[in-house]
């Protein structure tokens, strides 16, 4: 059965949900979120408060909806990367590259996601850190995939378990990109992803 075209309501709706998250986003960022209310996100996005309430509970509501959305696309970029029908080097540099692109193209709201990971901001996420967890670590078992065929079909040495190399490829990609969002001229984020898995396939050792 194929899937129905949505409606014009639908499609309405829809628009008005975006525009309503893209200015939470922009105040999110610019103030911090227990900064912004309700009525200024209804203000800035251009409805009538009510309509916003129809849409979003409350601004907590608003805003897991804002960082679920923000993570699908992110996870979609990702698995999008890593299931091409390249080999697992392949794979393995258009993951690093494309986590690189996404983070640094979507600025406003990675750094509100930081923002708001700490502290007293904690509470207000509390069901939606489980969430994004569980997603977080079913993407590392698709990473570790792509390191098990690399084994396998011995491209890439087992020196240590496939979900161990997964954890440390994604910990080194975050580290680069936290370098770059405090200093990018001092650390700019490296265009070419080898510069990142040489410390895997090279090593260390100077043998």
């Amino acid at each position: 059965m194929k899937n129905e075209k949505p409606s014009r309501r639908q499609r309405e709706k829809l628009r008005q949900r975006q525009e309503m998250l893209a200015a939470a986003l922009d105040l999110f960022a610019e103030k911090g979120y227990h900064n912004v209310s309700m009525h200024e996100i209804a203000e800035k996005a251009e409805f009538a408060i009510g309509t916003l309430y129809t849409v979003f509970q409350n601004k907590e509501d608003l805003y897991k909806a804002l960082v679920l959305e923000e993570c699908d696309s992110f996870e979609a970029a990702l698995v999008q990367a890593i299931e091409t029908p390249e080999d697992e080097i392949e794979k393995l540099r258009n993951y690093v590259r494309v986590k690189g692109d996404r983070f640094r193209s979507n600025l406003p709201f990675i750094r509100l996601f930081l923002a708001e990971s700490k502290g007293a901001s904690f509470n207000i996420r509390a069901g939606l850190d489980e969430a994004l967890r569980k997603r977080y670590y079913a993407f590392l078992e698709r990473l570790a995939l792509i390191f098990e065929n690399g084994i396998k079909n011995r491209r890439i040495r087992k020196i240590a378990p496939p979900y161990h190399l997964a954890v440390a490829l994604d910990s080194v990609v975050d580290a680069f990109l936290l370098l770059w969002l405090e200093a990018p001229e001092r650390h700019p984020y490296p265009e070419d992803p080898d510069a990142i898995l040489d410390i895997f396939f090279k090593g260390l050792l100077d043998r």
